[in-house]
């Protein structure tokens, strides 16, 4: 299901925004070394992840590419591989980007999150943004809609994970950035699990079973 490029150029500033604002609390800062939720992962790498999602979306939306695209958001995480791969090992987490540009600290992570909202939102305002962006690390590309709506599914996620590693309350996202990811979350989760496990978790509480889309 390809996404309508207009609604999503107008929503993911908002998206980046609010994970901005969360990245910058000072929460952060304070447990920047300590671990996040997620397994092997600081909290600081965690918001190294959510930050990038601007700063990728700023990187790749001005950028050319001869890569195959995809029919739709859907398909890129029906492919791509680390959906199937389960929770990455300490060494691999040790070794990832997080947790290198963790160690630039928190001053440094907001300014570049903050920057490359700045330009994310300057490109899809004056039309910079190309209809079709390359995600080049697995090898396709998908149209600017479908590509916006991925990286707002990893800031809805991850706003979530960070809020929930520091204690604080998740950020509400407001129904036009929130349903699309809700709407894609679902149609994964069915995929990957059917029909039937989703309606018993969302309806019968005695049949509650594992729906996770990933």
């Amino acid at each position: 299901m390809s996404q309508p490029v207009d609604a999503l150029d107008a929503t993911f500033p908002v998206a980046a925004s609010i994970a901005l604002d969360l990245i910058s609390r000072d929460e952060v800062a304070a447990q920047w070394s300590s671990p996040s939720a997620l397994p092997h992962l600081s909290i600081g790498g965690l918001a190294c992840h959510l930050g990038r999602q601007a700063v990728r979306a700023a990187e790749l939306l001005p950028a050319p590419t001869d890569l195959p695209t995809l029919e739709s958001a859907d398909s890129h995480y029906e492919r791509a591989a680390w959906v199937t791969e389960g929770t990455p090992d300490e060494d691999e987490v040790a070794k990832g980007s997080d947790e290198a540009d963790a160690a630039g600290g928190p001053a440094d992570l907001r300014a570049r999150s903050a920057l490359a909202l700045q330009q994310v939102t300057d490109l899809l305002t004056r039309g910079a943004a190309r209809e079709v962006v390359p995600i080049p690390w697995q090898g396709w590309a998908l149209r600017r809609g479908d590509f916006l709506l991925t990286r707002q599914l990893e800031i809805v996620v991850h706003t979530d994970d960070l809020a929930v590693s520091l204690g604080v309350p998740t950020p509400v996202f407001p129904a036009e950035v929130f349903d699309p990811v809700r709407d894609l979350l679902v149609r994964l989760a069915v995929r990957r699990r059917g029909q039937s496990a989703l309606i018993s978790v969302l309806s019968r509480s005695e049949r509650s079973k594992d729906i996770s889309a990933f």
